[in-house]
């Protein structure tokens, strides 16, 4: 978002809310630009914008949603069009059935979080050879588990501002990780099932 962008988020919310902004300086209403525009430089306009109106329309308090509500809600907009868990089980369950001999081919069609839940081409490949009722229920645990970490960890990292993001090793992006689910290697996927 572009500092013209910010003031009209802004604007918004002081039409939607006169009475708190009726008596500030404009050296605090500077302020408050200054800071909104540096918390959602990195996020599109329209994200904010659609996360603003939704907590306007939905707030009976008498005051603006904080920075934090207004991240929060575009992260949960956000990640409302993230798969629920058993959805991304069930595209890894039928990646699974097909992998014995097209892993890498399965794999590449799932989605990325879903390939960082899985970790490789290799553990899809191991879970293709194992017995179908030890898949559908250890596996399948255990994958959800971390894919319900891994959600959690992507919709913490929305929330952070981008220059935090930029300043933090290792939140760049959520690691593909090359022992999949709950650093079960393939190798030992198939030494601890017997497959």
């Amino acid at each position: 978002m572009n500092r013209k962008e910010t003031q009209g988020v802004l604007a918004l919310l002081r039409a939607a809310y006169p009475n708190f902004y009726k008596d500030m300086p404009k050296q605090d209403l500077l302020a408050v630009v200054n800071l909104w525009q540096m918390q959602f430089a990195e996020m599109d306009v329209n994200l904010v914008l659609a996360a603003v109106n939704a907590l306007i329309s939905s707030r009976v308090e008498g005051y603006p949603p904080t920075i934090g509500a207004v991240k929060e809600k575009a992260a949960g907009l956000v990640l409302a069009s993230q798969l629920p868990e058993t959805e991304a089980w069930a595209l890894v369950s039928r990646a699974a059935r097909n992998g014995a001999y097209g892993a890498e081919k399965e794999f590449a069609k799932l989605p990325l979080l879903v390939q960082s839940a899985v970790g490789n081409a290799q553990q899809l490949r191991a879970w293709a050879v194992m017995e179908t009722q030890e898949v559908e229920t250890v596996v399948a645990s255990n994958f959800m588990r971390t894919y319900r970490q891994l959600a959690a960890r992507q919709k913490e990292q929305e929330l952070l501002p981008g220059s935090v993001k930029n300043s933090l090793p290792g939140l760049q992006g959520l690691p593909a990780g090359e022992e999949g689910v709950k650093g079960l290697s393939a190798g030992t996927v198939v030494r601890r099932f017997g497959a």
